[in-house]
């Protein structure tokens, strides 16, 4: 057999689906695990969601769907982005995609390939930079830093970006770090780009509802300046508990919708019709149970910050987004990989260490609150447990 091209060998992936592999191998033998590593919420998707799928296939929702969506899909985004930001979108610059990820896949192949330079986020979620290497462009990583709430500094934007950028990608609220970047700095960052009219750029908004202490999010598609090269970036996994449910959305320029449209013609046909169905439930039906969601993430982000700083060797800023802690643990005298395999293999507790989320992330460690207040107190004890007697 001939060998691979190339594409695939520079392709990395996204350790938390190891590590998430290595605990349930671990639960299999019959250890007690706890698992504060996998983005994933503990609650199920609201039942009028599921209801809106169940009806959908008895009503014989079981065929192709057009390749960028259900017309009613895209509208019920329409409306959801009006209602947030005020901006108005047609349904065709909406694609509907199986998860958020394929809108990251897509944009980063538009604008990656050899000589390309694409500057994302770091820490942040690891398949930024994967696809950045396996395009054979040049990823370069602005930094999230913990002194600055890790949110985007527009400075330090401006400083990397070259006549060989092509793409930006920014994410606020942001994973790992639970960073959110403030409208002044946002407004900041919106100016930097404006004066780089060639250079597209990728906003990750998956987080956007998941804010706190009256932080608000703000939508880079509120920026009109920059409409014609943005792409965002979001979905239903996260909002309404459906991980499992592989749905997203994105909107694109016009001039890159065909192209878009293509690549899911050639990838992945369509989206699941039912799915779809729950989809537009979930945007417009009642959303008590996302504010119930919200409740709980804020009590057990405000519980994982204060027993965090408690842990000698241990400090942790606040998130205000998300539903990640990123504790600084360098103090600890660990690595951050080092420990997050120790506390797993001898305490029974699955975190993922900083460099799984790129170079800036070595001396953290990413702590999930997507589990019940009841497991990440005793998930915590083990780590305070561990540390002591290490």
């Amino acid at each position: 057999m001939h060998d691979i091209d190339p594409f695939f060998k520079r392709m990395g992936e996204e350790n938390a689906f190891a590590v998430l592999a290595r605990a349930t191998a671990l639960a299999a033998e019959g250890r007690d695990i706890v698992n504060l590593g996998i983005g994933q919420p503990d609650f199920p998707t609201p039942e009028h969601i599921v209801e809106a799928a169940v009806r959908a296939l008895r009503e014989g929702a079981h065929g192709y769907t057009p390749a960028n969506g259900l017309v009613a899909t895209r509208e019920a985004v329409s409306r959801r982005i009006h209602a947030m930001t005020g901006q108005a979108v047609s349904p065709e610059a909406i694609m509907i995609t199986p998860g958020g990820k394929p809108a990251m896949f897509a944009a980063i192949l538009m604008f990656g390939g050899p000589g390309a330079q694409i500057v994302y986020p770091d820490p942040g979620f690891p398949i930024y930079r994967s696809m950045i290497e396996a395009t054979g462009a040049t990823p370069v990583p602005l930094p999230m830093r913990a002194e600055n709430g890790f949110a985007v500094n527009a400075d330090e934007l401006a400083a990397l970006i070259t006549d060989r950028t092509r793409l930006v990608i920014v994410n606020s609220p942001g994973n790992p770090t639970g960073g959110v970047t403030p409208r002044a700095e946002i407004e900041r960052l919106v100016g930097v780009l404006e004066r780089h009219p060639d250079v597209a750029i990728l906003s990750d908004e998956i987080y956007d509802l998941m804010v706190y202490d009256g932080v608000a999010h703000t939508s880079l598609f509120e920026f009109s300046a920059l409409r014609e090269r943005l792409v965002v970036l979001n979905g239903w996994s996260k909002t309404w508990a459906m991980t499992g449910w592989r749905l997203g959305w994105s909107v694109w320029p016009e001039p890159l919708c065909d192209a878009v449209r293509k690549l899911a013609v050639n990838c992945w046909s369509c989206v699941n019709a039912a799915a779809q169905h729950a989809g537009i439930a979930a945007i417009d039906g009642p959303q008590d149970d996302v504010e119930t969601m919200l409740a709980a993430f804020d009590a057990r982000r405000r519980f994982v910050v204060e027993r965090l700083n408690a842990i000698e060797g241990v400090t942790c800023a606040t998130p205000k987004g998300a539903f990640y802690a990123f504790p600084d643990i360098s103090a600890t005298g660990w690595k951050s990989k080092d420990l997050a395999n120790a506390l797993l293999e001898e305490a029974g507790v699955a975190l993922i260490g900083g460099p799984d989320f790129g170079v800036h992330g070595e001396g953290f460690v990413r702590v999930s609150y997507a589990n019940s207040l009841e497991n990440i107190e005793r998930a915590l004890d083990r780590v305070e447990a561990f540390l002591t007697r290490s």
